[in-house]
């Protein structure tokens, strides 16, 4: 299995200047916590880090340390996290024909979670790992008023690693970028070219760290997984 880890972004949100993947948790980068789930899963046999050519070079230095058995090319990422992707599609082996895209925020994703999405991903076209929402959700106006509730037994919230079809993501990306299309994961272009998706059941755990407070709590949860 084949897999893309978007990390081009920078950390606006958790109050840095810097891409927020560099930054620390329990002493190891948010980045190297990713990538040893990734080499822990027997699934993935590749590894591609999408990335800004500026933070290649601490990319490296987290590569060097944690040393990989699995391979890993550093790929030019884009302007945006769908530009990225597309980059990270155009540069995979002509071997795959599967990919796993997983957001490299998302540190605390076990390699369970990397397994179950990448045999599933031999029964359909494309999936996404989520989890059923919880909370009561409201629909509102531009104003700040409710519109509607909508029944949330049929609301899910979406997570990565998301997989598909190597041939079917390339062809949704390109029809994408011919009509303008703006969407914030790849799921989202698979629906609009009228494709199935399927939800594999995700982890409570694996949330994406994108505040300070986010940090915190995966800070925490990861102390309960040394002490367990």
């Amino acid at each position: 299995m084949y897999l893309l880890i978007p990390a081009a972004g920078m950390g606006k949100r958790m109050g840095s200047e810097r891409n927020k993947l560099l930054l620390t948790l329990l002493g190891k980068p948010l980045l190297s916590w990713t990538l040893l789930a990734a080499e822990a899963s027997p699934k993935i046999d590749w590894i591609g880090i999408i990335g800004q050519s500026y933070d290649f070079p601490e990319f490296k230095t987290i590569l060097n340390a944690i040393s990989l058995s699995t391979p890993v090319e550093l790929i030019q990422g884009g302007e945006t996290r769908q530009a990225s992707v597309y980059n990270g599609l155009q540069e995979l082996p002509e071997a795959a024909d599967n990919v796993l895209i997983h957001d490299g925020a998302r540190c605390l994703v076990t390699p369970d979670l990397f397994d179950r999405c990448a045999d599933e991903l031999l029964t359909c076209q494309g999936l996404i790992a989520a989890i059923s929402v919880k909370d009561t959700i409201k629909i509102v106006d531009s104003n700040n008023f409710i519109q509607d509730t909508p029944n949330r037994s049929n609301l899910w919230a979406a997570q990565t690693p998301q997989g598909f079809k190597v041939n079917l993501l390339k062809e949704c990306h390109e029809k994408g970028y011919q009509l303008g299309w703006q969407v914030t994961d790849d799921a989202a272009l698979f629906e609009k070219c009228q494709l199935p998706v399927k939800i594999v059941e995700g982890e409570e755990t694996n949330l994406k760290v994108t505040t300070p407070v986010d940090l915190a709590i995966a800070e925490f949860i990861l102390k309960q997984r040394f002490t367990q």
